[in-house]
């Protein structure tokens, strides 16, 4: 007997075809055993009706993780806790930053640039192997919205009014700089092709191929505390204006848990949960 198909409603309003495939991957990702995994897609398809949304979907899926393991319900809202970083974009450049520091990165964040033309603040400064990155950071706090041609069209123009000022310094730290936009959504077509042909290097949730930024999180085990399953929203809003972005920070300064007034043995969960990620 055939299975029937069923229409999800993605966040854009779009109606597909619901796949297995998809959330069996999104729930694999989260570190889950094959047997869990294949229990809460079953579970997940028996509730299933025409025209439901992806948010319900993942809200059910979510909950049958977290009634399981905690540290793998964190994993599968990743991308969701990167929303979770605005809504200014700020907390995002500091996530970028944390990143490409542990990638072996030297990185300041806000600096002040002089251009040809004007001067420019930029979001992120990397050095690494004698290239100075220049990055843009666009943040969406909205689920479904990509970054369309327009954003790396004004990003690249404001990397080509920085880029001669700097290479005709001579400094000895760098011996080129290179243009970056990181987005945490996706571009359009039109938008990675532009990117492609001007030279500028784009960073996002799957783009490039294998070393988006879901990857990159994973491969490096640096979560940002909004995966956090224990933190209250007030508690993670303090913890960021404080700059404590990513979960291996906040292990190391733990104190601030004692000044948002959390009990010793509930900082002691939280602290568990950050420690299993980081080390999953």
């Amino acid at each position: 007997m055939a299975t029937k198909q069923f229409h999800i409603t993605k966040s854009t309003g779009e109606k597909v075809d619901f796949s297995m495939e998809k959330l069996k991957n999104s729930l694999q990702f989260s570190g889950a055993s094959e047997a869990l995994v294949e229990d809460i897609v079953q579970r997940v398809q028996d509730e299933l009706y025409q025209g439901i949304s992806t948010r319900e979907i993942y809200n059910r899926a979510f909950a049958l993780l977290k009634k399981k393991e905690s540290v793998y319900a964190s994993k599968y809202k990743l991308k969701k806790a990167i929303y979770e970083l605005g809504p200014t974009g700020f907390p995002f450049e500091k996530f970028i930053s944390g990143i490409l520091h542990y990638s072996g990165y030297q990185t300041k964040v806000g600096e002040v640039l002089q251009g040809s033309c004007v001067s420019h603040e930029i979001d992120v400064l990397a050095l690494k192997n004698e290239t100075l990155n220049i990055i843009e950071c666009k943040f969406h706090s909205e689920d479904g919205l990509k970054c369309n041609v327009k954003i790396p069209l004004y990003i690249h123009s404001r990397y080509q009014d920085v880029k001669l000022p700097l290479e005709s310094q001579n400094n000895k730290d760098f011996k080129e700089t290179k243009g970056w936009l990181a987005t945490n959504t996706r571009f359009t077509q039109d938008a990675l092709e532009y990117g492609k042909c001007v030279g500028l290097y784009l960073l996002s949730w799957d783009y490039p191929h294998g070393n988006g930024l879901k990857e990159r999180i994973d491969r490096l085990r640096l979560y940002p505390i909004t995966v956090s399953t224990l933190l209250s929203n007030r508690e993670k809003q303090f913890l960021l204006q404080r700059d404590m972005v990513l979960c291996r920070q906040l292990i190391k300064n733990s104190f601030l848990l004692d000044h948002l007034g959390v009990s010793n043995g509930r900082k002691q969960r939280i602290l568990k949960e950050m420690k299993s990620l980081c080390n999953s």
